[in-house]
C-alpha cells in the first residue's frame, strides 16, 4: 500500500474499494437475513395464534352446547369451571369468556386494562368487535409480564348467533425464530469471515495486477529527462486505457527527443552568437581609445617640438596597451573560454585610472584624486576597460545639444577606495534600475548592451562593489568601492 504526500495511491484505493464492497455486501445480506427471519417469525406466530384460537373456539362451543351454557347465567358457567380448565391445560393456552355486555363468565387470564375496568370489557372494545366484518378485534398489549397480542371475538352457536365473547391472549413462541436465527447467523458469520479474508487476498492481488502497468508507466515517467535518452514503453496485453496512456507517453518521448535536439542546436547557436557579440564588443572597446589617441597625437604633434620623442613613446605605449587588450580577447575566443580572468598585480590605481581618462582628454573628462599614489591588486588591462566603459557610457548619455562633462574622482582611506564616475546625462529610467547590469541589456540604439554587464563582472573579480545614483535629466554617478588593507603608500 502506498500513501505519497498525503495522497492515497490508486492501488490502495482499488484495494479498499473492493474490501469495502465485499464488507458492505456481507452487511446487506446479514440485514436481509435478519428481516427475512423476522418476517418468518411473524408469519409463524400469526399462523400459530390462529390455529390455537380456532382449536379453542371449537372446544368452548362444544362445552357450551353440551352443557347448555348458551345464554346461561354466570353461576352456571362457574359450575363447569373444571371443564374449561381442562381445555386450557390440554391446549396450553390462557383465555377468558365474557357475556355480550362484557361481564366475566369464566376468567383465567386478564390484562390490566380489563382488571382496571372492574373485570369487564369496555364498551369501546365491544364496539370494535361489532364493527369488524369477521366479528374479531385484535390488539397489542403491554403489561408487567411483557408484550403480547390478544384477540376479542364473538362465540357463535350452531345458528350463527352471538352468545359470548372470547378473550384470547397469545404469547409468542420465540424459541423457533431465535434458535433458527442464531444457528443460521453463527454459520453465516463464519462463512462471511472466511469470505472477507479471501476477498482481502483477492483484492490485494487484483489491485496489484490492475495497477502494475500504471506503476511501470509511473516509474518510466519519473526517469524521463530532457537531457538524456529516454526509453519507450512496451507492455504485454495492456488494457485499452493503459495502451492509450502508453501510446501517448511514447509519442511524448518522440516529441521530447526532437525538442531536445532542436534545443541543443538552438543553445549552440546562441552560445556562438553570445560569444561573437562579446568578442565584437571587447575588440571594439580598445579601438575607440586607439582612434582618439591617434587623433590627439595628430593635433598635438609638432615637428619642431623637442619633446616629440617622449610624445611618440607615450603614444606608442598607449597603442601597444590597447593592442594587447585585443590580443587577449582574440586568444580567449580561440580557446572558446569566457572573457580573460583577472590577473591581479599590485598596481597604482591612481595612475591606471588617470591613464584611462587621458584617452578622453578633449572630451571634457576631469580626473581628481585625494592621493597621488594608491596601490591595490589590479588587472591593469581590465581596470582600464572598466573606466573607459563607464566614461563612454557617460558621454553617450548626454544629449547632443548639451556639452558633456564627466568627473572621475578617486578617494581612499584606511579601509576602502571609492572611485566615482559622474556624468551630466539624462539619467537612468527608474523602471530599468534592476536591469542595468544585466548582460545584453541596453537603452541605446547602438551597441550590444554588454558594457555595464562586463564592468560589473570585472569589479566583482576585483572583490569590489559597483552601485549608482541617478536623477532624471541631471545625470548619473557610478560608485565603485574596493575594500583595502594597507592600500595606501
Amino acid at each position: 500500500m502506498q500513501i505519497i504526500k498525503g495522497k492515497i495511491s490508486l492501488r490502495t484505493r482499488l484495494f479498499l474499494a473492493m474490501v469495502l464492497l465485499v464488507f458492505t455486501a456481507c452487511l446487506m445480506i446479514l440485514g436481509a437475513t435478519y428481516f427475512q427471519y423476522d418476517a418468518e417469525s411473524e408469519t409463524y406466530n400469526q399462523f400459530r395464534m390462529q390455529r390455537k384460537e380456532k382449536q379453542l373456539l371449537s372446544q368452548i362451543n362444544y362445552l357450551a352446547s353440551k352443557n347448555d351454557l348458551i345464554f346461561s347465567s354466570q353461576e352456571k358457567w362457574t359450575s363447569f369451571k373444571n371443564d374449561f380448565e381442562a381445555v386450557r391445560t390440554i391446549l396450553s393456552v390462557d383465555y377468558s369468556v365474557f357475556d355480550l355486555k362484557g361481564n366475566p363468565l369464566y376468567v383465567n387470564f386478564l390484562p390490566l386494562k380489563i382488571i382496571a375496568n372492574n373485570y369487564k370489557i369496555d364498551k369501546q372494545t365491544i364496539k370494535n368487535i361489532k364493527e369488524n366484518i369477521s366479528n374479531r378485534f385484535a390488539e397489542n398489549n403491554f403489561d408487567e409480564i411483557g408484550k403480547f397480542q390478544s384477540s376479542y371475538r364473538y362465540l357463535l352457536d350452531s345458528s350463527g348467533v352471538e352468545y359470548a365473547i372470547l378473550f384470547f391472549p397469545y404469547f409468542e413462541d420465540v424459541s423457533f425464530s431465535e434458535n433458527e436465527l442464531n444457528t443460521f447467523l453463527q454459520s453465516l458469520y463464519q462463512v462471511y469471515l472466511l469470505m472477507l479474508v479471501i476477498s482481502i487476498g483477492i483484492a490485494y492481488f487484483i489491485s496489484k495486477y490492475v495497477t502494475r502497468s500504471l506503476e511501470t508507466l509511473r516509474l518510466q515517467i519519473n526517469s524521463t529527462g530532457l537531457l538524456k535518452r529516454n526509453k519507450r514503453i512496451h507492455l504485454k496485453n495492456p488494457s485499452r486505457e493503459i495502451d492509450s496512456l502508453v501510446n501517448s507517453y511514447n509519442k511524448m518521448i518522440d516529441d521530447l527527443e526532437k525538442s531536445a535536439q532542436k534545443l541543443a542546436k538552438t543553445e549552440r547557436e546562441q552560445a556562438w552568437q553570445e560569444m561573437a557579440r562579446q568578442v565584437a564588443h571587447e575588440i571594439k572597446n580598445p579601438l575607440t581609445p586607439m582612434r582618439l589617441s591617434v587623433q590627439n597625437f595628430q593635433r598635438r604633434y609638432d615637428p619642431l617640438d623637442q619633446s616629440n620623442k617622449n610624445k611618440i613613446e607615450e603614444f606608442s605605449n598607449l597603442l601597444i596597451e590597447q593592442i594587447d587588450i585585443m590580443s587577449n580577447v582574440a586568444n580567449t575566443f580561440s580557446d572558446f573560454a569566457t572573457l580573460p580572468k583577472a590577473k591581479l598585480v599590485l598596481s597604482d590605481i591612481v595612475d591606471a585610472t588617470k591613464r584611462a581618462t587621458e584617452i578622453f582628454e578633449y572630451e571634457n573628462v576631469i580626473f581628481s584624486s585625494n592621493e597621488s599614489k594608491i596601490f591595490y591588486p589590479l588587472d591593469r588591462t581590465q581596470w582600464i576597460r572598466v573606466m573607459t566603459n563607464l566614461i563612454q557610457n557617460g558621454l553617450q548619455s548626454v544629449n547632443t545639444k548639451k556639452q558633456a562633462k564627466i568627473e572621475v574622482s578617486l578617494k581612499a582611506d584606511s579601509s576602502k577606495i571609492v572611485i566615482s564616475v559622474k556624468d551630466n546625462g539624462q539619467g537612468v529610467d527608474p523602471n530599468l534600475k534592476e536591469k542595468i547590469f544585466e548582460p545584453k541589456f541596453t537603452t541605446k540604439t547602438k551597441g550590444m548592451g554588454l558594457g555595464l554587464g562586463i564592468v560589473k563582472n570585472i569589479v566583482d573579480s576585483h572583490k569590489g562593489k559597483i552601485t549608482y545614483l541617478t536623477n532624471n535629466n541631471l545625470g548619473t554617478i557610478f560608485n565603485i568601492e574596493l575594500k583595502v588593507k594597507n592600500s595606501k603608500s
